[in-house]
This record gives structure tokens, C-alpha cells and sequence, in this order.
């Protein structure tokens, strides 16, 4: 797609992405790559993203958009016109979705399937960033979506790391979805037959090549390809080494009742 008019900035983010009308006559939330977050931000979206999609979780549809950063000049903001100027060419547009409304545990308990597909989803592409405080996840025509994975995949920031900084079990602690997911060995035996092989190249395959390019140590985007690759599949045919048993947890709430210091209740599974 190519962008036509940039509508306003979201400020709830970091990285500041702004809405925008594309060619298409659609509305999408570009995420730039000349945020402070980068383009491995946008390749993380892209691969837990559209993997996630394929795996049947709800994720608004994702497309390139070419930015000319001339549509921004009527814009007061100079940050987000030091942002525009920074990101010409292609960023990432995800389908906004109008009249959704931010997921509150307060006002809706998940359904525990649903629950547990999600967290081990994100315990899967070691997302950091769907928390009590920050759950992205939105209520759109009563189904739950999920949004923005770019905190995801990081071992891609430190690659002569990476097996190490991807190794060891995913932090439950502050998942906004942990008190609900109790039937995570039912959703691991659901999504782990899933994410094979050819399915994680086709998604990494989707990531353009000039995102991928010029990364230090590897020849080029076909070898980075491969290492994301490398890291992603072996880590289906082992998930309990990254994955804690929520199960010793659960029942060890179920029996005390305590809370933790300065949780809020809903986390223990009151509502």
C-alpha cells in the first residue's frame, strides 16, 4: 500500500505510531522503522504476528505501506516529524480497528482455553509486553485481538546471545492472562503441531529483505533468515524448559488464597 494522509500520532506507545489512510481506502496503525525501537521491531510484529495468525489466534491484518514523509508536513508535532523524515519507504500497517476497546480482566473473565493459547503463545515468541499493566489486547465486535508483539523475539537485539538470552523459563509473573490459563497442556498439544518448519520460513519469508540487510555477522537476509529459523523451530520440541508448570501454581493459590505483595486482586483470580 502506499500512504496518503497521516491522520493523528498514538502517544500510549513509545515507539509513537500514528494512524494513517492508505491507497486502499483503509485506515491502518503504522509502526515506522525509524522509530527509536527500530526495524526489529517490525520484524518481530511481522514473524509473532503472522505466525500467530496461522496458528488461529485473532491478529488485525498486517500490511506494508509505503511512507513519503511529505504527508506529515502540515503536522505541528516536530517529533513526529522527525520520526516521518526517518522512516521513508516501507513501515508496517496494522488494521485499525474502530471502536475497539482495551481488554480489562475487571470486566471480563477469559475463557480458560483462550487463556491458555495466548500465554503460551507469548511464552513461545518470549513476548515481554502483555502485562496487568499494559495487556495489548483489544475487545473489537466481542472477540479479543491480539496487538503489538514487536517486544517480542529478543534475542534477535544481541545475536552472539541469543540462545542463551531465548533459554530458561518465560516469566509468568506479570502475564495479565496467568490466573486464567488453566488449561495450558491442552493448548500446548493444540499450537505446538502447528509451528513447523515450512510454516516459520513462510512467515520469516514475509519479512522484506531490506529490513533484514546488513545485519552485523551474516551475509545477508537469506542467512538471517536461517538463524531466526534455527532459534524458533527447536524451541517447539522442547516447551517445558521454557515453560513453567502453571499447574504447582494454581493449585497453590487454590490452597492459600494469599496474594502477592502488591498485586491487584484480579490476579489471583477474583474478579
Amino acid at each position: 500500500m502506499t500512504a496518503i494522509r497521516y491522520v493523528t500520532p498514538l502517544r500510549e506507545g513509545g515507539s509513537l505510531p500514528g494512524v494513517v489512510e492508505a491507497d486502499d481506502l483503509g485506515t491502518y496503525v503504522m509502526k515506522f522503522h525509524g522509530a527509536g525501537q527500530g526495524r526489529k521491531a517490525l520484524i518481530a510484529e511481522v514473524i509473532a504476528g503472522e505466525l500467530a495468525r496461522r496458528v488461529g489466534l485473532r491478529v488485525p491484518d498486517q500490511v506494508l505501506i509505503d511512507l513519503d514523509p511529505a504527508i506529515g508536513r502540515h503536522e505541528p508535532d516536530p517529533d513526529v516529524q522527525d520520526l516521518l523524515k526517518a522512516s521513508p519507504g516501507w513501515n508496517l500497517g496494522v488494521d485499525f480497528l474502530p471502536g475497539s476497546l482495551g481488554f480489562d480482566p475487571l470486566g471480563w473473565r477469559p475463557d480458560p482455553a483462550f487463556a491458555s493459547r495466548v500465554l503460551w503463545f507469548d511464552a513461545y515468541i518470549g513476548n515481554v509486553d502483555r502485562s496487568w499493566r499494559n495487556p495489548n489486547l483489544l475487545v473489537w465486535h466481542r472477540d479479543v485481538w491480539l496487538i503489538d508483539h514487536g517486544a517480542s523475539l529478543i534475542f534477535h537485539h544481541a545475536w552472539a546471545n541469543a540462545t542463551r538470552l531465548f533459554s530458561g523459563p518465560y516469566d509468568l509473573d506479570d502475564h495479565v492472562l496467568t490466573p486464567f490459563a488453566t488449561e495450558l497442556e491442552a493448548a500446548e498439544a493444540d499450537l505446538a503441531p502447528r509451528i513447523t518448519e515450512p510454516l516459520l520460513r513462510e512467515v520469516i519469508g514475509l519479512v522484506p529483505d531490506h529490513w533484514l540487510d546488513g545485519e552485523p555477522g551474516f551475509a545477508g537476509p537469506a542467512a538471517l533468515r536461517d538463524a531466526y529459523l534455527e532459534i524458533l523451530l527447536p524451541r517447539v520440541g522442547k516447551p517445558r524448559d521454557w515453560l513453567p508448570d502453571l499447574d504447582v501454581r494454581h493449585r497453590a493459590r487454590s490452597a492459600d488464597g494469599r496474594r502477592g505483595e502488591n498485586r491487584p486482586a484480579w490476579l489471583d483470580g477474583s474478579s
